[in-house]
């Protein structure tokens, strides 16, 4: 029989595949071909018993010389497989379907692994499918594995075998865990008995690494039920696809987008930077900080290029996958100084990023430059470290650390280009907190300058106030309040609210705040105070809405009260605004019925005003809507709790205005909110001192004698003579140009006013007299003598004062 080579030259058409038996001989040979071993399989295929086999060369029991093409193979150590004819023990030839495989024994020597089997009878010519198969199977980039019922492997092709880092003929036969213990390979084989029991495929994606391979890899893994005919399963088969760069980019594309979605949740720089480490620990490193330069936490504008020199940056968020390494590292907060030689600075004044993996040469340059650092990334136990700039808009905002302790691999450049993507994001989004906050900074500091540093002292009122900007995004709105001592020891309380947020809402607020004081100066009544200020807030909007860069009408609402502590009354008006409450010394809040008018903006509509008297020690509450209006709240609930807030006993009227807040705000408002509480105070009969005079020029001496006499009584006798020369020069001007009744009031309060009341409706006004004139020099006098002087009108005629000063 003639012998046929199935080596490299190709095997004959129609040569069948030497392994489609299930018994199979085992024979080892060494370099010379002297047969070593022996199997009980080889005894039964060619009758000779391992004592007659075993020190005899494998050429003796063939009965014709090998093919050159197989000599070649074998003398270049190169596996071979073929069909030859053998001699049997009996005296007949058997043909054997033999493979021959090089293995090194222990020593590391040479020797062939000989595998025999019986061929099954060749197929028609024709069939020219199956050959293919096999030599697909053989051939296939992907590995495959067959396995019995029992999970026995009856073959598998190249790939396995390299991966394994055995000879096929060492896989046949045995389980997977013989060859892989540990719990990865356990559940393939009961996945493999699950395949043969239900007769359904599986298909799996695992990280594993071969025995025969370096690093671990990730496959896609199918297993599939091996049927006959009848349809019943005799086994199964494990095919691997290696999935590693595909796994891996499907990974990144996954972690941007995350970082994409829960990175930059809100404008705050820390909760931003804490975001980037949550991403990506430990899913891209196992431990990762985040260091900012220090003009961001101080809201400063950054400074021109990339920080030269030593750096000075803060620990701004930190984050590890043990609480062991979290423990080693910086605490938040902490200021990091870096030297110019270190990596870090380095990396910012370049603006790439770096990776360095943790060795001698690296440490010892890490120990010489920053000694510290060096100390707790040799405690961390990372085996390579990476460091990011951070930019955006082309400002250097700081850096990334990340480093890997438990992720076998070092970072790589697909890592790189991670980290730099995702810092990138976050790097935008901390540029926007940082600019959030700079413009909130800049608005709230516009606002705060446009509101009353502190209240003025006056004797009419006992107040305090405050004002809380809108939490969130809303930033600071026109809320505004303010106190304006007047004339005749009164005050005026002023509470109003621009529709809309943000500096131009603050801007708005601080020119009403502005028109406010100037109207409240002429006394003007709180009605015709609110007319004249709606005009103003007509004449904004009309300034807008010539302005393209402003949007939208300007509105206002406003509250005016004016409370005379003579007579204990207050005059009031609003226009759009909340009523305010009132809570007498004895009595329960209530809220006061005010006329509702329109708001100021809509032109036309009168404001109407109510008088009211206040007990001394009555409490006076003026607040915006903010204070009242919260989404999921409703608006009688929320009056109903400050009414019962500002009806409860208080020390002082400031831990009443926290107890409000503490109340009705349990979390920062959606709206700003300003809120004015004033207690009312009253000027007793021993404080004022009134006088009705005719209209004679005579009564100008007496009025002078009852003001000095007055002043001797409230022990003011040094300021006797100023008071004596502007109640002269008030009480002539009121005879002279005015119109009966007259009336003089002193008033004695920390202060002395005196008031000259008349009928007429003339305003007196400063003049300068010419060298002869007669007259025009005494409200000259009077302003030069006085610390204020001015002129108010009432219903009927006018008044006009003049607060003098006190003798020390």
């Amino acid at each position: 029989m003639a012998l046929q080579d199935n080596g490299a030259e190709g095997r004959p058409e129609g040569t069948p595949e030497p392994y489609t038996t299930t018994s199979t001989a085992v024979a080892i040979a060494d370099e010379r071909g002297v047969i070593t071993g022996w199997s009980e399989e080889a005894r039964s295929l060619l009758g000779y018993t391992a004592g007659e086999a075993v020190s005899r060369p494998a050429g003796d029991l063939l009965t014709s010389h090998l093919p050159p093409s197989a000599l070649r193979r074998l003398a270049e150590h190169e596996p071979w497989h073929g069909v030859v004819p053998a001699r049997h023990r009996d005296g007949r030839t058997v043909d054997i379907a033999v493979r021959a495989c090089p293995c090194p024994d222990r020593d590391g020597r040479a020797q062939w692994v000989l595998t025999a089997s019986v061929p099954d009878p060749p197929g028609p010519p024709e069939d020219k499918d199956t050959l293919l198969g096999e030599l697909t199977l053989s051939q296939l980039p992907v590995a495959v594995a067959f396995y019995d019922q029992d999970n026995r492997a009856v073959g598998a092709n190249d790939v396995i075998a390299r991966m394994m880092g055995l000879p096929e003929e060492r896989i046949r036969g045995h389980r997977l865990m013989d060859f892989l213990p540990g719990p990865a390979y356990d559940e393939f084989t009961e996945l493999q008995d699950q395949v043969v029991r239900t007769g359904k495929p599986v298909h799996v994606v695992r990280h594993l690494r071969a025995p025969g391979e370096s690093r671990g890899r990730f496959w896609s893994v199918f297993l599939s039920p091996l049927k006959n005919h009848l349809g019943q399963v005799q086994g199964s088969s494990v095919a691997l696809l290696d999935i590693t760069e595909q796994y891996l980019a499907r990974q990144r594309l996954l972690l941007v987008n995350e970082a994409g979605n829960r990175i930059g949740s809100t404008l705050d720089v820390t909760r931003t930077a804490q975001e980037l480490t949550d991403v990506v620990v430990p899913r891209l490193a196992d431990y990762a900080s985040v260091d900012l330069l220090e003009f961001i936490h101080r809201g400063e504008e950054p400074p021109d290029g990339p920080p030269r020199g030593p750096v000075t940056m803060r620990r701004t968020a930190r984050q590890a996958d043990t609480d062991a390494l979290l423990g080693i590292m910086l605490r938040l907060g902490s200021t990091v100084a870096y030297p110019a030689s270190a990596p870090t600075a380095e990396c910012l004044a370049t603006g790439r990023s770096v990776v360095y993996e943790v060795n001698e040469s690296s440490m010892a340059r890490w120990t010489a430059q920053d000694p510290e650092r060096a100390t707790r990334l040799l405690r961390s136990g990372a085996h390579s470290v990476m460091v990011v700039p951070m930019r955006a808009r082309g400002v250097t905002l700081g850096s990334v650390f990340l480093g890997r302790t438990r992720h076998p691999e070092a970072f790589a450049q697909d890592d790189v280009l991670l980290a730099e993507e995702i810092t990138a994001r976050a790097a935008v989004c901390i540029d926007n907190a940082r600019r959030y906050t700079r413009e909130r900074v800049t608005a709230m500091t516009l606002q705060r300058s446009l509101l009353p540093m502190t209240l003025p002292c006056q004797p009419a009122v006992e107040a305090a106030s405050r004002y809380l900007p809108a939490g969130g995004r809303a930033g600071v709105g026109g809320d505004w309040f303010d106190v304006i001592p007047l004339s005749g020891a009164r005050v005026a309380l002023v509470v109003g609210d621009v529709v809309g947020h943000g500096v131009q809402a603050s801007a708005t607020m601080g020119r009403l705040r502005t028109a406010v004081r100037t109207l409240a100066d002429i006394d003007l009544p709180p009605d015709e105070l609110l007319t004249h200020l709606d005009d103003v807030v007509i004449r904004l909007s009309c300034e807008a809405a010539a302005d393209a860069d402003i949007a939208g009408d300007i509105g206002a609402t406003c509250l005016y009260a004016v409370y005379d502590p003579v007579s204990r009354r207050c005059c009031l008006a609003r226009a759009g605004h909340p009523p305010p409450v009132v809570v007498p010394p004895d009595g329960d809040a209530v809220f006061l019925d005010l006329p509702a008018s329109p708001p100021l903006g809509l032109g036309g509509l009168p404001f109407e005003t109510r008088e009211v008297e206040l007990p001394e020690g009555s409490l006076l509450a003026l607040y915006t809507d903010g204070l009242i209006e919260a989404r999921g709240h409703e608006a009688d609930e929320r009056l109903g709790a400050l009414r019962r807030t500002l009806a409860r006993p208080a020390r002082t009227l400031d831990t009443l205005c926290d107890d409000v807040l503490a109340t009705l705000l349990p979390v920062p408002p959606d709206d700003d909110i300003a809120l004015l509480l004033a207690r009312t105070r009253a000027l007793g009969a021993g404080q004022v001192a009134t006088w009705s005079l005719p209209p004679e020029p005579v009564v100008v001496a007496q009025a002078r004698k009852q003001a000095t006499d007055q002043l001797t009584a409230w022990g003011l006798d040094e300021s006797s003579f100023v008071t004596e020369l502007v109640v002269s020069e008030l009480v002539t001007n009121a005879i002279r140009y005015g119109r009966p009744p007259i009336q003089l009031r002193l008033i004695h309060d920390g202060s002395l006013i005196c008031e000259v009341s008349d009928a007429g409706s003339t305003s007196p006004h400063l003049r300068r007299a010419r060298t002869f004139d007669e007259g025009g020099r005494g409200l000259l006098l009077v302003a030069q003598c006085a610390w204020h002087w001015g002129t108010r009108h009432a219903a009927q005629g006018k008044t006009i004062w003049a607060e003098i000063p006190l003798a020390a």
